[in-house]
């Protein structure tokens, strides 16, 4: 089992948290974004550093302000890297939705923001929900280290296919529910019609995105419930995570083909956290019963994504460091 119990977040922990990244949305959405724009990528690494420099603040408060802190930092740092990681999958995903829709640049900010909205219910729900199922029965947690592991056989295993998003059952349920315009409105995702409610393909997109975040939490909250079983960590290095994938969309936005390494990196990580739950559950008295820290997970994990970054960069798509030699 993760080493560090429920700390004693009370009630109101989730509510200053939660009003917290309110404030932070509020901002991005009525004054850095008021008026719709295609989000450059300068813009977008600073909005990703100022994410990352209020996660790295929340840690240290975590830290100073409760019983065992320091633990409990290492914790929610372990599971936001964690979280991070997972979440850059996310954006192959969001390409290929954006480019199937012919997305307009300057509303695919607005499409991430609300889709943030959305995911911080949604992932809320889902993790109470395996919290209070961890607490009253332990061997969920075996069911969550098969879940991981499974995923990390598919990572590998699984060929790459092409994404015909028309075909998805999501699209279709969003088609059949409402009446969808032929164009885009603007930034809206509905409009009066002939007098009847109709959607835009812009809430088609934001259902996709939505529908794409469920499917990816049944992946990264077991794994973050392998690192830690406090549920307020696990939702705060979910939603810091959450906020830091829009900006870094962005950021990666045209070089998302070059991190090829990234699948296997994410497999191994699984995998990791999969094997890691799996065998901290396991009785004391069996021989494979391991318990590992936090400091290590965080060390594997950090160290699994700089490796994959790397032999990127060294082995480039398309033919490995002598094709750009041949090619000059």
């Amino acid at each position: 089992m993760p080493s560090v119990p429920a700390l004693g977040f009370g009630p109101w922990s989730w509510v200053l948290f939660i009003a917290f990244v309110l404030s932070l949305l509020f901002v991005d959405l009525k004054v850095l974004h008021r008026n719709p724009h295609k989000v450059s990528a300068r813009e977008a690494g600073l909005w990703t550093l100022v994410l990352v420099g209020l996660a790295l603040a929340f840690a240290y408060l975590v830290s100073v302000r409760h019983e065992g802190g320091a633990q409990a930092a290492t914790d929610f740092l372990t599971a936001y890297v964690l979280e991070q990681s997972l979440s850059i999958d996310n954006i192959f995903v969001f390409v290929i939705i954006f480019a199937s829709f012919s997305v307009p640049a300057e509303l695919q900010h607005r499409v991430l923001l609300w889709g943030v909205l959305g995911a911080l219910i949604l992932r809320a729900v889902f993790i109470l929900t395996a919290s209070a199922l961890i607490s009253r029965f332990d061997w969920v947690l075996y069911i969550f280290g098969a879940i991981l592991l499974v995923t990390a056989y598919r990572l590998v295993f699984n060929a790459e296919e092409e994404i015909d998003v028309e075909s998805k059952w999501a699209v279709k349920l969003a088609r059949r529910l409402l009446p969808v315009t032929s164009r885009y409105h603007g930034s809206k995702f509905f409009i009066r019609e002939a007098g009847r409610l109709t959607a835009t393909p812009l809430f088609v997109v934001l259902f996709m995105v939505e529908t794409t975040d469920v499917i990816f939490a049944f992946d990264s909250i077991p794994a973050v419930f392998g690192v830690t079983s406090d549920p307020f960590i696990v939702f705060t290095s979910n939603v810091f995570a959450i906020l830091g994938l829009r900006s870094l969309y962005f950021v990666l936005l045209g070089a998302v083909d070059r991190f090829h390494y990234l699948k296997p990196a994410l497999a191994f990580i699984l995998a990791f956290i999969g094997v890691k739950m799996i065998l901290e559950q396991l009785p004391k008295a069996w021989p494979v019963h391991v318990d590992i820290s936090s400091q290590l997970s965080l060390g594997v994990i950090a160290a699994t994504l700089a490796v994959a970054a790397l032999a990127s960069v060294l082995r480039p798509p398309g033919g490995g460091a002598g094709a750009t030699e041949s090619s000059a």
